[in-house]
Parts: C-alpha cells; sequence; structure tokens
C-alpha cells in the first residue's frame, strides 16, 4: 500500500472509539506475530483523563535535549495519522508509515486466515502495532506512550512497560470505563505491573486510595510528583513551553519520570529544564495568530481552559464550539459558554459528533441569554468568526480535538482531508 492507501485501508476498520476492541489477547498476538518489536527499548507508559498527552510532550522534549534517541506515540492525530509517530520529535515518514502499515495489515489478516485471531485487528491495535514496530525499525532507546482510553485493556499497555506514569483522572468515558471516579482510576492504574516504577499526580483522596491499593498488590512504591521536582532545579515559574497553569502538574510528573530514567541515561539537570522550556503539544492552548485553539473535551480540560481563559483574556471573543455525543455537554457549556461574547456551535469532522442543533437542546438556555448564538457548518464557522469578531477579534476553538485539528488545517492551509471515523 502507498500512504493514500494505508490511511484509507486504517480508516475503514471504522471509528476509533466506538470499534476500540479492549483486550489485550489480539494485540499481543499481532505483537507476537511481528517478533514482539517493543521489547527493543525502554517504555514508558503515561495514563490519565487529562493531561497525558502534556506529560508525553514534556518528557520527550525533555529526552531529545538530553541525546536520547525516543519514539513517541499519541492520539488522536490533529491533522496527519503520521502525527501519532514520532522519532527523535519528528513525525514518521508517509514512506515509512505506509511500509509498516502494510505489513501490520498482512500479519493481521494472516492470523485471521489461520485462525488465530476472529477478526483483523482494530485501528487502534493496527496504528499501535505500527508505532511500536517503527521504534524497533529506529533502534529507539527510549519510547514514551500514551495510552489511548483506560489503561487495563488498552492495546498500549500489551507493551509491558516499565514505567508507568498515571496524570490527572476525572470523569470520562463513562460508558467504556465506570461511572465513577473510583472505577475509572482502577482501570488507568492497571497498567502498573510487578517491578515497574510508577509516577502519579497529586490526586483526590479517591484516586491516591486506588492507585495505592494497586501498588501495594504489585510490590511497588509510587513517586507521588510535587512542587519539589521543578523548584529543586531552580526552575523559574512561567517559563514552560506549554501555557497555562495546570501544565505544571505535567511538568512535574515529566520531571520526575526524567529523574527516574536517569538510572538508565544521562538527563542532566539543564536538560530537565531546556526540555521544559521548549516543550510543544499542538492544539493544547496553542496560539496561532488571534485564534486559541485546545482540546477541552470533557469537564476538567474545560475548567483549566476556562481559568486560563479568566487569568489572561480581557477582551471578549468568539467560542467556535462543538463536541461529540458521548460528552457531558452541559457542564463544558456550562463552563465555557458564559465568558464567551459570541458563540459558533458546529458539528467536528467525526461519525461521533454532536449536531449543532443537539448542542442547543442538550444546554441550559440561561447560558446564552444576551449572547450571539450562531449554528453553522464546519466550512462556514471559521469566515463566520472573523466576520463577527473584525479583523483583531480574538476567536477560541474547542470542545473536540478532531474539531481543534479541523479548524487547524483551514488556518494553515492544509489540503481537506475526511478524518470520519
Amino acid at each position: 500500500m502507498d500512504f493514500a492507501a494505508a490511511e484509507s485501508y486504517l480508516f475503514s476498520l471504522g471509528n476509533e472509539v466506538e470499534t476500540m476492541k479492549l483486550g489485550l489477547e489480539n494485540i499481543r498476538k499481532l505483537l507476537g506475530a511481528l517478533g514482539d518489536p517493543q521489547k527493543n527499548y525502554v517504555k514508558v507508559q503515561v495514563a490519565g483523563t487529562n493531561g497525558k498527552g502534556s506529560v508525553c510532550a514534556f518528557l520527550d522534549s525533555i529526552c531529545l535535549q538530553a541525546g536520547i534517541h525516543t519514539g513517541r506515540y499519541t492520539s488522536p492525530h490533529l491533522i496527519s495519522i503520521t502525527e501519532r509517530v514520532k522519532i527523535d520529535g519528528v513525525d514518521i515518514a508517509e514512506s515509512e508509515f505506509a511500509q509498516l502499515a502494510t505489513r501490520v495489515r498482512e500479519t493481521s489478516e494472516k492470523l485471521v486466515a489461520d485462525g488465530e485471531l476472529e477478526r483483523v485487528a482494530t485501528f487502534f491495535e493496527q496504528v499501535t502495532a505500527i508505532a511500536l514496530l517503527a521504534f524497533a525499525e529506529a533502534k529507539v532507546e527510549l519510547a514514551i506512550l500514551e495510552t489511548g482510553l483506560g489503561g487495563r485493556f488498552d492495546a498500549v499497555t500489551a507493551a509491558e512497560a516499565e514505567i508507568a506514569v498515571i496524570a490527572r483522572i476525572d470523569l470520562d468515558h463513562q460508558e467504556y470505563l465506570g461511572d465513577t471516579v473510583e472505577r475509572i482510576a482502577a482501570e488507568k492504574a492497571a497498567i502498573i505491573r510487578q517491578g515497574s516504577k510508577v509516577i502519579v499526580v497529586d490526586q483526590s483522596a479517591e484516586v491516591m486510595n486506588v492507585i495505592n491499593e494497586v501498588c501495594l498488590d504489585k510490590g511497588v512504591s509510587p513517586c507521588v510528583a510535587t512542587a519539589i521536582g521543578l523548584t529543586a532545579l531552580g526552575f523559574p515559574p512561567r517559563q514552560l513551553g506549554l501555557a497555562g497553569q495546570h501544565q505544571f502538574e505535567n511538568a512535574r510528573a515529566a520531571t520526575a519520570t526524567a529523574l527516574t530514567l536517569r538510572g538508565r541515561f544521562e538527563i542532566s539537570d539543564d536538560d530537565i529544564v531546556a526540555g521544559l522550556e521548549n516543550a510543544r503539544h499542538p492544539g493544547r492552548l496553542e496560539r496561532i495568530g488571534n485564534f486559541l485553539l485546545d482540546g477541552a473535551h470533557n469537564v476538567g480540560g474545560a475548567s483549566a481552559l476556562r481559568k486560563y481563559l479568566d487569568d489572561v483574556v480581557t477582551e471578549p471573543f468568539t467560542l467556535i464550539f462543538g463536541v461529540m455525543k458521548d460528552k457531558n455537554v452541559a457542564e463544558l457549556a456550562a463552563k465555557l459558554f458564559p465568558k464567551a461574547g459570541n458563540i459558533i456551535l458546529v458539528a467536528p469532522p467525526n461519525a461521533r459528533a454532536l449536531s449543532a442543533a443537539d448542542i442547543l437542546k442538550k444546554c441550559d438556555r440561561k447560558l446564552w441569554r444576551r449572547k450571539p448564538v450562531h449554528v453553522a457548518d464546519l466550512g462556514d464557522a471559521l469566515e463566520l468568526a472573523e466576520d463577527i469578531s473584525g479583523e483583531d477579534g480574538f476567536i477560541v476553538v474547542t470542545g473536540s480535538l478532531y474539531l481543534v485539528g479541523a479548524i487547524r488545517r483551514l488556518l494553515d492551509k492544509y489540503p481537506q482531508v475526511d478524518y470520519s471515523i
């Protein structure tokens, strides 16, 4: 397959979340048939509801500063599926992605033909295998792996990482992970293994109780990332490469992980400070001209975005907002709508997207009393926002990373691609 064919094939496997098969048997068989590439390098797996991608970005930046040959696997992507697989901070080439995707597809189909699998591996299983295989072929020393959904049965967990990092845990994806924060914490803490090193951000008592129980059962002791990690380095405030006060928590987790990695790699204090300063994570409080893009798709993310807006934005702004059907739209709107001057509702380009009309039905009308509210197609939203806001008006795009990615493509003048999965 060439890249276009590989991309088309993977998307044909269905929606990334709706078709996700929670369980490790299939991905383990697939990786085994590929020669278990994940056994060729040290691995850090990061789980959590919010902040796990930022922790990966900070840690990857630190490792780049230290000269460690590193791979990073994250999801979802904003522009191109190749963003999910980075080697030394650079997206994998389309040609290499296509070659690996072909190999993974053929292996998956052979397993089905041989009766080893009932059906071909899912989208997320195959992309995870592509990433782990890419890292082995590149002979990376360290792989930084972002958990897709949950942890216990997520395909990434089959890599059996030596270091487990638990970022902020909150309510999200309750239909898959459980309807209480304790159940969700148990699913995410299941990435912890006997003999693994464990780093966790300071959480609520309910979450910490669950994590501590899992650690006790596995015979390991968690390292709680606190402010000591940054202050001991003399790191000055407000110099992180990622915006928002909530990023200090993620930076502390990355710092604690880097200090843990010192047993295997040479990482200086200067590497850590420079890595934290230079980290980038597109689509998360990202400024492009007069646009602010942030994939705040759950209540915790919306709270962090609202605090940032309260801290730094003084002028009225236009909000472009779109979400998935499984999100708590009313709570997201309650956090964000009162701050906006104008509101534009759109459906992100995804099969799971909630229509703009349904957003209106699910939200308290008091939130937009005396506020102009517009319903727009994605293609018209950008022009409408600029018309409403004026030449220098501030525009915030949020609610879904799929929406952020679509708007970012328009802003960057990328060709339109159908990411309808």
